[in-house]
């Protein structure tokens, strides 16, 4: 729509200044009830009207697709509003992506020029083809997946894999229990010791360097949020894990990056760690 039909009736050239001028003067006193600005007012009015609506109408058509980084901009002007109704499943928001796992029962959120893990990705469509296959399974599966395999993972696009976020999800009994080991600080020296083989390899050195619990009341849920390093000759890395059993699950949520990246990369790091939760 253009805008020229109600502009031009407020625009004044200087000839039309002089014209407006001698007609206002040539009418008596007495028959100029009005001023010219008060009868241009009501097409003042009804333009802002329909200056507002549109705008109003191009935002909602924005949400609906992202134009340009439109829909991303403006949930980022209230990102908590967005996140909590998951808009950021499918537009980012504040520079973050979210992830939701509904199997497993999972969701955070990661920065958004992150990219899904291709060996992962190619798994998933395997098994969701086979399980939509008319034809009979094999009589054995020579690609057995690892109960210690990622279910997700996501790093920057054509990276070796040092900088990355990624979860497992491990069956354990019911009555499971990460309290079991001790407050924050004995799960992550426990870890730690893990990580590095317990002390079996002299090369690879650990060290935990922060330790704490997230409690969530309302669920009864215990998230053990850990920072750690480990090093040995041929690489040092830094690592921010959280950890949390529910309903027979052990969840891990681990993101990792090389020591010499972590200042560039920490505050997205504990942004991710922090927004990790179980949702089953």
């Amino acid at each position: 729509m253009s805008l020229k039909p109600y502009f031009s009736l407020l625009h004044v050239s200087p000839t039309n200044a002089k014209l407006s001028n001698f007609l206002i003067a040539q009418q008596p006193s007495g028959d100029r009830k009005t001023t010219p600005a008060e009868e241009f007012s009501p097409l003042v009015e009804k333009f802002n009207r329909r200056f507002l609506l549109g705008v109003g109408s191009s935002s909602v058509l924005a949400i609906g697709a992202n134009f340009g980084g439109t829909t991303s901009f403006i949930l980022g002007l209230s990102p908590e509003i967005g996140r909590n109704l998951k808009l950021d499943v499918i537009y980012p928001i504040g520079g973050y992506s979210r992830c939701i796992d509904t199997v497993e029962g999972f969701e955070f959120i990661y920065p958004a020029t992150w990219v899904g893990d291709q060996t992962l990705l190619y798994r998933a469509a395997e098994k969701s083809e086979r399980e939509n296959s008319l034809d009979l399974p094999p009589a054995r599966n020579s690609r057995r997946k690892n109960v210690n395999e990622p279910v997700v993972a996501f790093g920057p696009p054509g990276s070796t894999g040092e900088l990355n976020v990624s979860v497992i999800v491990s069956p354990v009994s019911p009555s499971f229990s990460i309290e079991a080991f001790g407050g924050p600080k004995e799960v992550g020296e426990a870890i730690v010791r893990t990580v590095t083989g317990s002390g079996q390899r002299t090369d690879l050195k650990g060290t935990l360097l922060e330790s704490s619990i997230r409690q969530d009341s309302e669920r009864n849920l215990k998230y053990y949020e850990l920072e750690f390093k480990v090093e040995s000759p041929l690489f040092r890395r830094h690592n921010v894990a959280v950890c949390c059993a529910h309903s027979g699950r052990l969840y891990t949520l681990n993101a990792q990056a090389p020591e010499s990246a972590w200042s560039e990369v920490k505050s997205e790091t504990y942004t991710t760690a922090k927004s990790f939760n179980i949702i089953s």
